[in-house]
């Protein structure tokens, strides 16, 4: 059994991106759907995205989305053109990454909100997806990743899964569904043997390391990621056996 490789990450005194200093929020777009209100803003050259008067993304440092998709990849290094489902589009990072990547073959990605589609086709977020919509490997999936998991369906080498704000402090209850048990068995399922797993969190978590050991992942591991504001950004590693 190969063992998912550690990448480099910044240095603790590495300066970081900071929002310190933008502009005002200015609204470009306000949208109601199933899961509530679904605002877009702009601070300066940044955009971001709030659902129901909640903070969710913004513009200002990609990093720990980027690393999502590569250390997949490089978990991957002895599978031709692997294939990867990206769980939400958000401002793009994700995606622009893995399309910038030619090693990828196909590349899904799940998006339950129509207005984040629709920002990125013809909006503003589309600056920061860098045109990946059009790639032809790409497949935007408009449907909630939990149902899509739950579904007898394609296999794939990598999950790259940056939903909400990671297992311990979701914005939208029923994403607590992604990270328990059931929610691990469905995207293990959905996995081909020894595909790789990661995991986007706003912070570190032991307890779904825990769990991720539990659901008979192997080579659990995080990678940590400075940001601005103190806890570190992370991106949890895992192997399907």
């Amino acid at each position: 059994m190969s063992v998912l490789p550690a990448l480099p990450v910044e240095p603790a005194g590495a300066a970081l991106p900071s929002r310190q200093g933008l502009a005002e929020a200015e609204v470009l777009d306000r949208r109601e759907s199933g899961s509530g209100e679904v605002v877009l803003r702009r601070r300066g050259e940044h955009c971001e995205v709030i659902v129901n008067g909640c903070f969710l993304m913004d513009t200002v440092d990609g990093r720990s989305e980027r690393l999502l998709v590569a250390a997949a990849l490089d978990g991957l290094a002895a599978v031709e053109r692997p294939s990867v489902l990206i769980g939400g589009l958000g401002v793009g990072f994700s995606l622009a990454h893995a399309a910038a990547e030619p090693r990828w073959g196909r590349i899904a990605v799940v998006e339950r909100e129509a207005a984040i589609i629709d920002w990125h086709r013809t909006g503003p977020l589309g600056a920061f997806s860098a045109g990946a919509l059009d790639d032809p490997r790409v497949e935007v999936l408009h449907t909630d990743l939990v149902a899509y998991l739950a579904q007898d369906g394609e296999r794939y080498d990598a999950l790259c899964l940056d939903i909400d704000n990671g297992p311990d402090w979701t914005v939208g209850a029923e994403n607590d569904r992604l990270y328990g048990p059931s929610g691990l068995a469905r995207a293990a399922a959905r996995l081909n043997s020894g595909g790789v797993l990661a995991v986007w969190s706003a912070q570190p978590s032991a307890a779904f390391e825990r769990a991720l050991r539990a659901a008979g992942f192997t080579d659990v591991r995080t990678e940590e990621i400075p940001v601005e504001r103190g806890v570190p950004d992370v991106v949890h590693l895992a192997r399907r056996a």
